[in-house]
């Protein structure tokens, strides 16, 4: 999942500008996050442990200066929550110095160490982002868009990167394009690159276009004259772009655009075919919030049953599905939603949310509304079930924790103990996305994984992990 941005704005202090971009970005991962700035002559780096806000904050800011910065946000897929593997990954090698922001998830780590000299002895921390930061440090190569086409076609997996040295940041989208990232230009002379459209918002910055599959953008290049040089496009491979759909159903904010689509009304579009499919007599429909909102708006007005909202969120609690472990999941959910009592109480509900994945937060959803007085609770799920692990960058490679995988519906729907629990169809996504099942990577529903997967998914997550390590979950 993660966040990344990369900013140029030449005569202007970047870490402002990719601060605010990554705070935009904050739902993407909330484990740690860190900012990379260049002057020119060297690259500074500042991260840690905990949400943006409270990692960059305006004192820390002050001292980041320099018209070059990329900015990353983590949720966790390779290597603990320690802050050694917080990000962006530094290393100042023998060719080069580079920083480096990166969203998804390598698939062919082994492979990478060896390619590495001192192997696993040379690296800092235990993250693909760190082994891929390493690799690039100390390839031979005129500059760093050199050593970028050198590394970049002996990795697989799913790679949106923000990259930076003393003179340019690139930003880099694998050649399935797995994991969203965009080009837009500042109000002022300067460029920015993000994983959604929502951090150019913030930035009052025009979206370009997407940053395409296979392809780097350079920024940050100079021409003759000295003036500064518009984006410079550079393919590395073929690209054939299979955009997480879950993207679209979940992760990204809903007033962000992908494939030219707005996501809140896709996700509106996705709980109208919901309700089509698996209708429900119900006196309210209500979501959980506030990312089954769009899906539930959309399934009231399909079925003519009043919306109505039968939870408050804690606004100061993260998203629970994204929490590195199921402790934390757990104990996340008490504190993030309350009922709605008066709202709820002697109510037959339509429940509509975005997803289950592990089922510990629906079940203790479930639990709140009867204890609320609830009559009945249908539960609606405006995507497929999650069959399948990913490893694409999706803390979900076990697939003995996702439920879908161990359960029929009707033995979910009584684990979580619903009245009644549908699920909407791929036909039903497809619909609302109005765009081919081939621009998409569906491989959590259906099993299809585009790029082959590791051979020992289980310990996929720690396979850089040292021995004396304390795993983290």
């Amino acid at each position: 999942m993660c966040g990344v941005a990369g900013i140029h704005a030449p005569g202007r202090d970047a870490a402002a500008l990719a601060a605010l971009a990554i705070f935009s970005l904050q739902h993407r991962g909330q484990e740690s996050a860190g900012l990379a700035v260049s002057d020119g002559t060297g690259v500074m780096v500042y991260k840690d442990l905990g949400l943006v806000n409270q990692v960059l904050d305006e004192r820390r800011l002050a001292s980041l200066s320099g018209e070059r910065a990329i900015a990353h946000c983590r949720y966790s897929t390779t290597g603990s929550t320690v802050w050694e593997n917080s990000q962006p990954a530094f290393r100042l090698g023998p060719a080069r110095s580079v920083a480096v922001g990166h969203n998804g998830n390598l698939v062919n780590t082994r492979a990478l160490l060896e390619l590495l000299p001192g192997g696993r002895d040379r690296m800092i921390g235990t993250t693909d982002t760190e082994l891929l930061t390493a690799l690039l440090a100390t390839e031979p190569g005129d500059d760093l868009v050199a050593a970028l086409l050198q590394v970049l076609p002996r990795v697989s997996g799913a790679y949106s990167l923000v990259v930076m040295d003393e003179q340019r940041v690139v930003g880099v989208r694998d050649p399935h394009g797995f994991r969203p990232l965009v080009l837009g230009r500042l109000p002022d002379e300067g460029w920015v690159l993000a994983s959604e459209t929502c951090a150019l918002d913030a930035l009052g910055a025009e979206l370009v276009r997407d940053v395409a599959p296979g392809e780097m953008v350079v920024l940050g290049e100079r021409l003759p004259s000295g003036e500064p040089a518009a984006p410079r496009s550079v393919r590395f491979a073929e690209g054939r772009e299979q955009l997480c759909v879950f993207e679209l159903i979940y992760f990204a904010r809903p007033d962000s655009y992908m494939l030219g689509r707005n996501l809140y009304e896709v996700r509106r579009r996705m709980g109208e075919a919901l309700a089509r499919e698996a209708p429900a007599e119900a006196d309210l429909v209500m979501p959980v919030p506030d990312t089954g909102a769009p899906a539930a708006a959309g399934f009231a007005e399909a079925s003519g049953i009043p919306y109505r909202e039968g939870m408050v969120r804690n606004r100061y609690s993260g998203r629970t599905f994204i929490q590195p472990s199921t402790n934390l999941r757990q104990r996340g959910v008490t504190v993030k939603l309350s009922p709605l009592r008066e709202q709820v109480r002697d109510r037959r509900l339509v429940v509509v949310d975005d997803s289950i994945v592990r089922g510990t937060t629906t079940r203790q959803i479930v639990e709140l509304l009867r204890r609320a007085g609830a009559r009945e609770v249908h539960l609606r799920i405006s995507a497929p079930p999650i069959f399948h692990p990913c490893f694409y960058g999706i803390d979900t490679q076990i697939e003995t924790e996702l439920i879908a995988g161990q359960k029929s519906v009707d033995e979910i729907r009584d684990y979580l103990g619903a009245d009644s629990l549908s699920y909407l169809s791929i036909g039903g996504v497809l619909d609302a996305i109005e765009l081919p099942r081939e621009r998409f990577c569906f491989a959590c529903f259906d099993g299809r994984y585009p790029v082959p997967v590791p051979y020992d998914p289980g310990n996929h997550k720690f396979v850089l992990e040292r021995d004396d390590a304390a795993v983290v979950g």
